[in-house]
């Protein structure tokens, strides 16, 4: 749902661009109380798994694909303002590292897949999550969340295509969510199974009842949570789907794929995922994830340590979306 360059009018990126960026900044103060100094690590690790999951496009119907957004997995992990940053931090990286996603339309794709992809899904997790309580409904509550913050993205970028006169509102909004009503299942399937995997061997991660996180079991997690990230990139990235993704789809079928930008307006030698001078494209898309997957890493790892401050006696309860709204 990466939006390129020339499908949004300039009304329509500076609008978006100053929402986002507001978001952004709230963002970032409530990080201070909403990150504790052993959570750290996990936004790192959370970056940068979010960007490799983002490369993995699977197939939702002929000649269409879909990939993670990571929103609803994020804020369950870390807490909505992370999160946000999370989200964030990576569609910045892949616009400017790897010209993913116009640079114009930065401002609404963060608006889309954070603003609405975090905070949207977070209301539905929280209302879904009063109406039934306990493990099997907090499992239900990210489920619908997962899959209806997909769908809400959708409709917010076919409201921006309308608005910047691109495509009308009658063609754009059926045809957005249609497609991305199938994605958003796939979205919540991965979230539901990878959120499920960590609460079964670390229920401190994902429970808010549950113990704080010691700086060991932190280690652990970060090596462990590496070792897999790197095995998504290494072995699941050379099988992922090649078709266009719904956005792309969509504006093939209804022609203002025309419209698209051809160059990207940063220089950057990792367009579409690829190291130039390697002759096998397998190797050069592995190659580019692994330099993107360390590069999310870092970039996460240093916005937590330059953003957050440790309060004493105040440790926020690792697991509990609940931490990243007050």
């Amino acid at each position: 749902m990466h939006i390129p360059d020339g499908f949004l009018d300039v009304k329509t990126a500076v609008a978006t661009g100053a929402l986002s960026t507001a978001t952004l900044a709230t963002a970032l103060r409530r990080l201070n109380r909403a990150l504790p100094r052993r959570k750290i690590p996990l936004m790192g690790l959370a970056s940068a798994f979010v960007f490799a999951a983002q490369m993995v496009n699977f197939p939702v119907a002929a000649g269409t694909s879909g990939h993670l957004i990571g929103a609803v997995l994020s804020f369950v992990l870390l807490g909505p303002a992370p999160a946000f940053v999370v989200i964030s931090a990576v569609l910045t990286v892949q616009c400017l590292l790897f010209a993913d996603g116009g640079l114009m339309s930065l401002g609404a794709n963060v608006f889309n897949m954070g603003v609405i992809g975090v905070f949207g899904g977070y209301g539905v997790y929280r209302l879904v999550g009063k109406l039934t309580p306990g493990d099997r409904g907090r499992i239900v509550a990210m489920t619908l969340a997962a899959w209806t913050s997909t769908v809400m993205a959708s409709i917010c970028c076919a409201g921006e295509l309308a608005w910047s006169g691109t495509v009308p509102w009658g063609a754009a909004f059926p045809a957005m969510a249609n497609v991305h009503m199938l994605i958003g299942l796939g979205e919540a399937v991965i979230t539901t199974l990878v959120i499920s995997a960590i609460g079964s061997v670390r229920s401190d991660l994902v429970a808010p009842e549950a113990q704080h996180l010691s700086e060991h079991r932190t280690r652990d997690m970060v090596v462990y949570g590496g070792a897999i990230i790197i095995g998504i990139v290494l072995f699941v990235t050379p099988f992922a789907s090649r078709w266009p993704d719904g956005l792309e789809s969509v504006a093939s079928k209804l022609g203002f794929d025309r419209a698209i930008i051809d160059h990207p307006p940063l220089s950057t030698p990792l367009v579409g995922y690829k190291v130039p001078g390697i002759d096998s494209a397998v190797g050069a898309t592995v190659l580019a994830g692994l330099i993107g997957t360390v590069v999310m890493f870092f970039v996460g790892l240093l916005l937590a340590r330059i953003v957050s401050r440790r309060r004493p006696g105040v440790e926020p309860r690792l697991g509990s979306p609940e931490e990243g709204a007050r």
